[in-house]
């Protein structure tokens, strides 16, 4: 059960390092110093005079006989002067180690957010296909905290372990006998509570299935809010939220009371006991009063602290389904990283001399029927290409290919000659730039968005983008410019001012490649003339390749490629393919004129 535990335990020894047995011996030192103090209290409370305590055969008869030596006259203020001294440098260290765990704790989480996010970025686009994306962000914010802070939980667990191992080395030394019944009693009250694990760990796993349906059904309904509002979704959507929500109120008080019954049966079992021990000690061990007072006192301070283990490993045992849901996605990430990144920023973008091509290539998604079956094309530099075909015929796949982002199952990818490879991967991605149907834009100023892919592009080089790409009239009009912040997802823009936007961020990279797919699918009639122009001036300049929904977007295009069922069918100029009578090309472009008003 903890073996996804000290996976994590592991991970911290890797990041904190010595910091983490400093502390550990910083917290045997602090018990050592809590069992002297209670040793100094017999002394203490003799020397005042109010009760006559005997310690002749003790274990502290010594240290009594040393203090008796000193002057009654300073006698009480010295033992309350090293008592006070004690506790102070007791309270000083734990307040340091309070601090230091807590930069432990924190860094670590921090760095564990950093390790999964990085391994994320760099999983290759089969894993994204494969997830879904609010389990990631699940993973990413609540989990990984979760997480974070079983981890701690385990820290706090191994510092009540050292306590308590040091206070009963202490009171075994005071009496074996009556320490051996008390631990025996404990271990069988441990045994009897197991049950409170299991519990913890199946509400742990609903804690973690609630968590991923809530994230997941909030995410998708704000994202679909328009289609929730203009279908009169309201009510049935805010069921959904009463129900989700209540289920996580009822596990959440569940575990509320799962873990403060635990801490009422350790504190009832700890007065039993104790009243227990003290009957046994008196009437069958014929303890002394010093030495039963002694370990009275120990054990009253101590079993908070097992009662604290056990609660420890009950909130061990709650986390571990986010232990093995971070594990399982750091693996993931793993198996499916795209390439070394040691190198990356050391990498220069490629430049396409002659051609892309696909030489016999096969790819599937899964088990079963091919995405794309035998592709053979070349996509010739500095010339706009087009890739056309009904909905599912494989032009993203086939897009996706040519990007390295899908790899091919059988055939190659070849840029001038040379085929595709983790090792030119992303000198071929520093090449391109995409333009997707759904723009991807952030909610600060039209700056910042350009900025994204060209951190250090100045003004000028912006607006020289920004009028490639029809752009620079809508922007120059808006009150603040540059700096106009756009919204979330761009809402403050239309669909053809954000479309717009993502161009001239694609062309301020200054690619080698640009790639649109479908871009103007979802555009009116000015909108895409406005892009269409913004494609003509880049023509000679760049290898375009263009994915057309609107088949009026390819007019010029020098090269169309039409695919149907994952294979290509047709290939030619625009003319050429719609002079070609009963074919798909010219079954399409008959549909879309017969479609237009």
């Amino acid at each position: 059960m903890l073996k996804p535990v000290f996976y994590f335990v592991k991970q911290i020894h890797g990041y904190a390092g010595k910091t983490l047995y400093i502390n550990l011996l910083a917290m045997t030192f602090i018990s050592l110093l809590d069992g002297i103090a209670i040793l100094m209290l017999i002394p203490m409370i003799s020397m005042t005079g109010i009760v006559n305590i005997d310690v002749g055969g003790t274990p502290v008869e010594g240290i009594f006989v040393f203090l008796q030596e000193i002057p009654p006259s300073i006698g009480l203020p010295v033992i309350l002067a090293i008592f006070v001294l004690i506790s102070i440098t007791q309270n000083l260290l734990q307040r340091h180690i309070t601090i230091r765990e807590t930069k432990i704790q924190h860094g670590f989480l921090r760095y564990l957010r950093m390790n999964t996010y990085n391994s994320l970025l760099h999983a290759n686009w089969r894993f994204f296909i494969k997830n879904r994306k609010t389990d990631l962000v699940n993973i990413l914010t609540a989990e990984i905290a979760r997480a974070g802070a079983g981890t701690h939980s385990f820290l706090q667990f191994i510092a009540s372990l050292v306590f308590t191992v040091i206070q009963i080395g202490i009171a075994f030394w005071l009496s074996p006998t009556i320490t051996i019944f008390v631990l025996l009693s404990g271990l069988i009250l441990i045994f009897f509570n197991r049950k409170f694990l299991k519990r913890s760990l199946a509400l742990g796993q609903q804690n973690y299935e609630l968590g991923r349906q809530y994230l997941g059904g909030i995410t998708d309904q704000i994202n679909g809010m328009k289609d929730i509002k203009s279908n009169t979704l309201e009510n049935s959507r805010m069921n959904w939220y009463q129900g989700i929500t209540k289920r996580i109120e009822k596990e959440q008080i569940n575990y509320t009371k799962l873990k403060t019954t635990s801490q009422l049966y350790y504190k009832v079992a700890s007065a039993i006991l104790i009243a227990a021990f003290i009957y046994i000690g008196i009437n069958l061990f014929h303890a002394q009063g010093a030495q039963l007072m002694l370990i009275i006192l120990i054990f009253s301070r101590l079993w908070p602290r097992v009662a604290g283990i056990q609660g420890s490993l009950e909130q061990i045992a709650s986390m571990l389904p986010a232990f093995k849901a971070v594990i399982a996605i750091q693996e993931e990430c793993k198996a499916a990283k795209e390439f070394d990144v040691t190198e990356d920023e050391k990498v220069k973008a490629l430049t396409v001399q002659k051609s892309i091509e696909c030489e016999n290539v096969y790819f599937r998604y899964n088990e079963s029927s091919y995405a794309l079956k035998d592709i053979n094309i070349s996509i010739s530099a500095n010339q706009m290409t087009a890739v056309v075909g009904r909905s599912g015929a494989g032009k993203s796949t086939l897009i996706d290919m040519l990007m390295g982002l899908n790899k091919p199952e059988k055939g190659n990818v070849l840029i001038d000659g040379i085929q595709l490879t983790k090792g030119n991967l992303i000198s071929l991605r520093r090449a391109i730039s995409y333009v997707p149907q759904d723009p991807f834009v952030f909610n600060e100023s039209i700056k910042d968005n350009l900025r994204l892919v060209v951190p250090n592009a100045t003004e000028e080089e912006m607006w020289e983008a920004l009028e490639f790409s029809s752009a620079a009239e809508f922007v120059s009009k808006l009150p603040e410019g540059l700096d106009s912040v756009i919204g979330d997802r761009g809402i403050k823009l239309s669909g053809g001012e954000r479309q717009r936007l993502v161009l001239a961020r694609a062309i301020l990279r200054k690619p080698s490649i640009l790639i649109l797919d479908e871009a103007t699918s979802s555009l009116d009639t000015e909108n895409e003339a406005k892009i269409q122009e913004a494609i003509e001036r880049l023509k000679g300049k760049m290898t375009i390749i263009v994915i057309a929904h609107r088949l009026s977007t390819i007019r010029n295009a020098d090269q169309v490629i039409v695919l149907n069922e994952g294979k290509v069918i047709q290939k030619g100029g625009f003319k050429q393919l719609a002079a070609e009578k009963r074919s798909v090309f010219s079954h399409l472009l008959q549909n879309q004129m017969e479609a237009t008003p």
